[in-house]
């Protein structure tokens, strides 16, 4: 049996948020949640990885919460300015990842602080899956509720074909300078970019989904750190 040979890859991570939704005294990725802050789980998911070429945090500029965590200090990881929106830290991050040595054909996988229960068995499937892809992609989930479109009024318009469905997840997976360049034409041109595949998509690109687990969860609201908690007391 053939061992498929993973691609090396840069990490970035955006991390300027602030995370209104989780009513907390601070951002997301610092609560707590088993022993250590949800971004500290989050980088472990990527630096016991073989391939890992090197990880760039981007931060808000006056954050007080980062350099009193014990991974601040790893070489393995850099801190660039974050930005007004996800998109601006992503880019600065990107940029950042070039001035360390990264080439504009290196893959860099991109992912969300608040996501910390990312399985090394879809991190592997999305390297091997996407490694010789000429464009890239992400892990998503395939939408399996009946899904319904709203009217203004609150009330339902229609039912939605969900088989054409899919919930997008992080990493996503593209080469540094087409993200790079797709992320900052499409700030330039004022359109909204929601995720690094949205960024592909608006630059005439179209990125491939990668199934991935359902439980790699993004912390988004107190019931998800909740459920988190309980799972991995199980």
């Amino acid at each position: 049996m053939t061992v498929p040979v993973l691609p090396s890859f840069w990490v970035v991570i955006p991390a300027a948020g602030v995370g209104s939704r989780m009513r907390a005294d601070r951002p997301k990725q610092y609560l707590s949640l088993a022993g250590k802050t949800i971004i500290e789980h989050t980088l472990d998911c990527f630096l016991g990885h073989p391939g890992l070429l090197g990880l760039v945090v981007s931060l808000a500029v006056q954050d007080p919460y980062w350099p009193q965590l014990g991974c601040a200090a790893d070489p393995r990881i850099q801190r660039a300015d974050g930005g007004a929106e996800r998109a601006d830290s992503v880019l600065s991050g990107l940029r950042h990842a070039s001035t360390l040595g990264a080439r504009d054909d290196d893959w860099v996988l991109v992912h969300d602080a608040a996501r910390p229960n990312l399985s090394r068995d879809d991190l592997d499937k999305l390297l091997v899956d996407l490694a010789d892809d000429p464009v890239g992609g992400l892990l998503a989930v395939a939408a399996h509720d009946t899904l319904k479109r709203a009217g203004a009024d609150g009330r339902v318009q229609e039912t939605v074909d969900r088989s054409v469905i899919w919930q997008a997840f992080t990493p996503q997976m593209f080469r540094l300078g087409a993200l790079r360049n797709a992320l900052a034409g499409a700030l330039g041109a004022g359109v909204a970019i929601t995720d690094e595949a949205s960024a592909l998509e608006w630059a005439g690109h179209r990125p491939a989904l990668v199934q991935g687990r359902a439980d790699n969860l993004k912390v988004t609201r107190p019931e998800d750190l909740q459920w988190l908690e309980q799972r991995w007391r199980s």
